[in-house]
């Protein structure tokens, strides 16, 4: 009788397998990190034969690649649903940085992530033409928008794309990265409701008064 080279004793859809890998994953890397993370805990969490991840993916470092990938697809299919090319410059200025900042709000561990890959000097990413092929169209629709406000006499002329984003993931990163901490100094609530309202309308006015000509 033939045998089945996975090493998975259940019949298991191969996608959903990997699917179910990558969420385990995910979690696990951003609750420990890339050095703290175990693929046994990675295998209970999939409900998975460990060596049927190592089949899919051979190590804990392609593993963290893959996750890495994946948080970045899931971002990047998001922004793409804003359709900022069909909308008014400083509207769809407005609409990206709301869209950052909420998105960094639902999605706490894509900072832990990334905080776990500057660790490592993103050599995991280095090595990924897939991150990078998926962040170019994010940049070519924000230096659109921005030769689009510049037509109008909206924007100020030269403004960098890349940095312009870099701003803008910036103000929300940091905020939320070290809430704890500025909340403690400060002796206030910053992930309160009200703080955070505050927080996005400060970060807006911030990026308009920079873009926008007087």
């Amino acid at each position: 009788m033939a045998q089945n080279p996975r090493p998975d004793a259940r019949p298991r859809d191969a996608e959903r397998s990997q699917k179910d890998i990558l969420d385990a994953a995910l979690a696990e890397f951003a609750d420990h990190g890339l050095s703290g993370a175990r693929m046994d805990r990675i295998a209970d969490g999939a409900a998975v034969n460990k060596r049927l991840i190592y089949y899919y993916f051979e190590s804990k470092e392609s593993l963290f690649r893959a996750v890495l990938e994946r948080t970045y697809e899931g971002i990047r299919g998001e922004e793409k649903q804003l359709n900022l090319t069909k909308i008014e410059p400083i509207e769809a200025i407005r609409r990206l940085i709301a869209f950052t900042w909420n998105y960094y709000i639902a999605h706490p561990e894509f900072l832990t992530l990334l905080n776990s890959e500057n660790l490592h000097r993103a050599r995991h990413l280095k090595t990924s033409n897939k991150a990078r092929t998926m962040n170019s169209p994010l940049i070519e629709t924000i230096a659109d928008v921005l030769e689009r406000g510049v037509k109008l006499q909206l924007f100020r002329a030269g403004v960098d794309p890349v940095q312009l984003y870099i701003s803008i993931a910036a103000l929300s990163y940091f905020y939320l990265g070290n809430s704890h901490t500025l909340s403690t100094i400060f002796d206030r609530d910053l992930l309160g409701a009200k703080a955070k309202v505050e927080r996005l309308s400060h970060m807006t006015d911030l990026i308009l008064g920079y873009l926008v000509r007087d």
